[in-house]
């Protein structure tokens, strides 16, 4: 790391990541190994030795300059031993200590047995607080290192689930088109292939999935109490419908689902020989959305799963940040992971869920197709998955695009492709580089998705290498109604570029390239090479250089 690096790195200020050490009175090993294993028990990060809490450098501690033996010293008082990489770095108010501490897959102690993690308090500044027992679960299940669905419950024995609840789950294999072969079994045999039971000792008991889906509330609300579901309605500020849930989970799916149902307007379309019905929600976005919400939520924490539904639209939230591995960037890409991996797989089995566990798709589909806005988790965070899908007012032609499309080809429409249909709905011009964020692929697989789309006509292309940019066809624009639109956006051919400069030039005396951008909706190498052809041809003459170079008229 440069010395820019980390200046630029101290004037962020302390984070969930980052913590300052002052080292001026000789930091104890002690506190400085409490920090280190705070950092690897969270995200992981960088502590900076003879960093002030504010950020002023006032260096390292005599003690401390040599710095070669400080790994050996982490290793041998942190357990299990914890490898990290420390770089000294010589800088105007003295020398600071970087140290980068990988996040730990594993919890990690000082030799003391001081076991820390951080977290941000209500300020936004970061603390290192215990790590309790209770959270030792929470942690390892959230790094896929054990299954808390799958733990026997005790105290608790088979006799004493609700046989209802088997015959709901018969009916929901039906119903969802699960595993038929499921319906065959006696209900011991169902549990056990379910894993919804486990032979504890020689007792059969109860696995918490097994608890969730046959058990009694009275047993939910003692042996579960994490377990609930909020359904709430609002308008405005009133609270229309306010609903809690500690039912067995098929059928708090389904009534929480009937109550939903029950707000959902349809309006129609015509296509082609066909009526569509156009919902408000759509339903297996919010099936999805709910089923992530009750298989994936951290169920060692208190809260529940909510269900909102407001004047802007569906909210929905569960208790428990992402699991490891997943963020808001690769959200669409990452493998399938859960928190809960036997009842996830229950889930799937019954029919509940996408078996494939793109259920994400699923919802980014069902909010895209009709012209809306991309589902939103950008108020997810370490603690809460938050998922918002808009309302609004559906674009019917951009509908009517899709389905067209999508009866030429025999086939659904890629969730790939929805998005930069959608994006390009929105914006109007973008770069391939502009567009692999939100596919979240990488660029070579987004070109070879631009290219389909521009095969199809869908989409077209403006410019040459990294210039390049996509709009929406002049068949889109033209199908939709806005063909002044296309116009605008996709910009004029070469001849009418000339004529705009050369009457701007007549207007105004003279021209730079950024006019030339902003005037013809190109890019700057498109100017550049716009304004050297008119000069090749001695329409135009060039003065000055670099920024100050301008453009007039022959006299």
């Amino acid at each position: 790391m440069s010395c820019h690096e980390i200046e630029d790195l101290i004037s962020q200020g302390e984070s969930l990541t980052v913590e300052f050490k002052s080292d001026s009175k000789c930091l104890p090993d002690r506190e400085l190994l409490a920090a280190i294993v705070s950092l690897a028990n969270t995200e992981g990060g960088d502590l900076l030795l003879g960093v002030e809490d504010d950020g002023t450098i006032t260096g390292l501690h005599a003690n401390h300059l040599n710095t070669a033996g400080l790994p050996a010293l982490i290793a041998n008082k942190t357990n299990p031993p914890l490898s990290v990489r420390i770089e000294k770095i010589d800088l105007p108010g003295g020398s600071v200590a970087w140290i980068k501490i990988p996040k730990s897959r594993q919890l990690v102690s000082t030799s003391e047995g001081l076991l820390q993690r951080r977290r941000l308090m209500a300020n936004g500044k970061p603390e290192a607080v215990p790590f309790y027992p209770h959270e030792f679960v929470q942690r390892q299940s959230s790094l896929g290192l054990v299954d808390p669905s799958s733990v026997p419950v005790q105290g608790l024995t088979v006799d004493e689930l609700n046989p209802l609840e088997r015959h709901r789950i018969r009916e929901a294999i039906q119903r969802y088109g699960g595993d038929q072969s499921l319906l065959s079994l006696a209900d011991n045999e169902l549990d056990g292939a379910l894993g919804l039971t486990i032979n504890d000792e020689g007792i059969t008991r109860p696995t918490v999935a097994g608890l969730l889906l046959l058990g009694r509330e009275a047993d939910l609300r003692k042996r579960l109490p994490a377990h609930e579901v909020a359904f709430q309605v609002l308008r405005g500020t009133d609270v229309r419908v306010n609903e809690f849930f500690r039912k067995p989970l098929l059928q708090t799916f389904e009534e929480v689902e009937q109550l939903f149902r029950a707000r959902v307007e349809e309006e129609e379309i015509q296509v082609g020989l066909f009526r569509v019905p156009i919902p408000n929600y759509d339903r297996r976005a919010f099936r999805e959305a709910f089923v992530n919400a009750l298989v994936h939520r951290d169920y060692s924490r208190l809260g529940a799963v909510h269900v909102m539904l407001g004047d802007d639209g569906l909210s929905i939230s569960s208790p428990g940040g992402f699991v490891d591995g997943v963020t808001l960037q690769n959200l669409l890409t990452v493998s399938p992971q859960s928190r809960n991996p036997l009842l996830a797989d229950i889930i799937k089995c019954i029919g509940l869920a996408e078996r494939t566990g793109r259920g994400i798709d699923r919802i980014y589909e069902g909010m895209l197709r009709y012209g809306r806005p991309a589902p939103d988790y950008s108020q997810s965070n370490p603690y809460t998955v938050t998922v918002r899908m808009l309302s609004g007012e559906a674009d019917l032609e951009f509908l009517k695009m899709i389905l067209q499309h999508e009866e030429q080809t025999g086939g659904a429409m890629p969730i790939d492709s929805l998005i930069i249909l959608s994006r390009l709905r929105e914006e109007r011009r973008l770069s391939t580089t502009d567009l692999t964020v939100s596919v979240q692929k990488t660029e070579p697989e987004v070109r070879a998705t631009l290219e389909k789309l521009l095969e199809a006509g869908l989409i077209e292309a403006h410019g040459t290498g990294r210039g390049r940019t996509y709009t929406l066809s002049a068949k889109v624009y033209r199908q939709t109604g806005q063909k002044a639109a296309y116009v605008r956006q996709a910009g004029f051919d070469k001849l009418q570029q000339e004529q705009m400069v050369l009457k701007y030039i007549d207007k105004h005396g003279s021209i730079k390239r950024g006019d030339v951008m902003e005037l013809c909706r190109i890019t700057k190498d498109q100017a550049a090479k716009l304004l050297k052809s008119l000069v090749k041809e001695g329409k135009i003459i060039l003065h000055g250089s670099r920024r100050g170079a301008f453009y007039d008229r022959n006299a």
